[in-house]
């Protein structure tokens, strides 16, 4: 099955060094007519697409100088939803607004995206039907196809995150701008379906094709993770890490993957070190790069590592933090960190952030919500050395345990847990 889904990005297209100008505009965009602001868009694409540099930024940028600028407000809308940026609710709303203004000068399709991004401030889900519908019935869509990949992954759509790619690329080809791009994203989709094999393919074509593209380095980190390979992703990491140390939003997390790599090879020492030096960056509150933090810690805590006054420091930084509207995800590894640091009261208001659901019933909700209180209290009875309670809570979800909001490498914590609170309770039937 994975071949076939792969074979429409393997089809044999020529020579890859002949790649399209960066700033040919694209069929798709959104009826831009002036020059400056067309160009400026396309870098901020390309840097959206990419996880590079402060696109954001950028767009806020161009509608200072262009605030009628339908492609902008287009971008800004994607950015906002695909970053699940709930602080920037009201840009998302100005941006509707203008486009909505525009009417018979925005095309069909700004408009198709105004509506997709409103639907997102009543639930993911929501949107991406709305955004999912948008790349049916326009594949070359980059804009509403990155958007939908990404709630793809947010709501465990697993399945979803591989095909959803799958039938777009069948209409590409290297002749279309960002071509690597959706290499990278289908790569991505292939690796959480466990096609490794497929997925280390095309995310080494895409990197080919756009040398430094930080997906595509995710991808690979991904692949050798899931697959043992410990010294080659360290060697790897290390040999194209000019490309993803600084200046991309997986900065942390590659880092992240780096310390995995060195605890797969049981060097506590070196998963620390990249620890301190890479990944708790004070400048760097984001909820992702706090998660990451929370996850590595909680690994080295399994494995009863002396982490001296790392616990509390991460926890002042999460306690900075906005946690009541956050995605169950991050507010898991909030009650992490607070459990693992002593702050039980810290660790129990977030906790009654999350609703009590009926686990027999969770398809009428996200899984990563159906999932988020059973974890929490798994981790504090962890933390308060209830191996039993911790056991009983994970049991409770080890049927949805693989579709906690993020990837697969970072479910495994829930795994990693439920055997070693086996293993100090002596359960020794359950451990193995």
């Amino acid at each position: 099955m994975a071949e076939l889904l792969v074979q429409a990005a393997e089809r044999p297209i020529g020579f890859e060094s002949a790649i399209p100008a960066r700033h040919s505009l694209p069929d798709w965009v959104f009826g831009e007519d002036d020059p400056d602001a067309a160009r400026r868009g396309m870098d901020a694409l390309d840097h959206l697409l990419a996880y590079r540099g402060r696109p954001a930024a950028e767009i806020d940028d161009i509608l200072a100088d262009h605030p009628r600028s339908i492609f902008a407000h287009c971008l800004r809308l994607a950015a906002i939803v695909r970053d699940d940026n709930r602080a920037a609710e009201a840009a998302l709303a100005a941006s509707v607004a203008a486009i909505t203004a525009a009417g018979a000068t925005a095309s069909d399709r700004a408009h198709q995206h105004a509506a997709a991004a409103m639907l997102w401030l009543e639930g993911d889900t929501l949107a991406l039907e709305a955004y999912g519908a948008i790349v049916a019935a326009a594949p070359h869509d980059i804009l509403a196809l990155a958007v939908a990949h990404a709630l793809d992954f947010r709501l465990g759509n697993r399945r979803l995150l591989r095909d959803r790619v799958a039938r777009a690329i069948r209409h590409w080809d290297r002749s279309l701008p960002h071509f690597a791009a959706i290499l990278a994203m289908h790569a991505f989709g292939l690796e959480e379906n466990g096609a490794y094999r497929q997925a280390e393919r095309l995310a080494r074509r895409a990197l080919a094709l756009e040398p430094g593209l930080a997906p595509a380095i995710h991808v690979l980190a991904h692949v050798m993770e899931m697959e043992g390979r410990a010294e080659e992703g360290l060697a790897f990491l290390a040999a194209h890490e000019a490309e993803w140390a600084e200046g991309n939003g997986f900065a942390i997390h590659l880092a992240w993957h780096r310390a995995l790599f060195h605890l797969q090879r049981n060097d506590v020492g070196a998963a620390l070190a990249v620890y301190d030096a890479q990944i708790a960056i004070p400048s760097s509150p984001n909820l992702a790069a706090l998660a990451d933090a929370s996850a590595l810690l909680w690994r080295l805590q399994l494995r009863d590592v002396a982490l001296g006054s790392r616990w509390s420091r991460l926890s002042d930084r999460w306690e900075k933090m906005r946690l009541d509207d956050a995605r169950p995800f991050f507010r898991v590894h909030a009650v992490a960190a607070f459990a693992a640091a002593g702050r039980r009261s810290a660790a129990m208001r977030v906790l009654e952030t999350l609703p009590r659901v009926d686990i027999s019933d969770a398809a009428q909700v996200s899984t990563e919500q159906a999932l988020a209180r059973p974890v929490c209290e798994a981790l504090l009875a962890f933390a308060a050395h209830d191996y039993a309670a911790c056991i009983d809570a994970l049991e409770r979800v080890s049927h949805i345990a693989d579709r906690c909001g993020g990837s697969l490498a970072q479910c495994k914590l829930s795994e990693l847990t439920f055997a070693e609170a086996t293993r100090r309770a002596a359960k020794a039937r359950l451990a193995a």
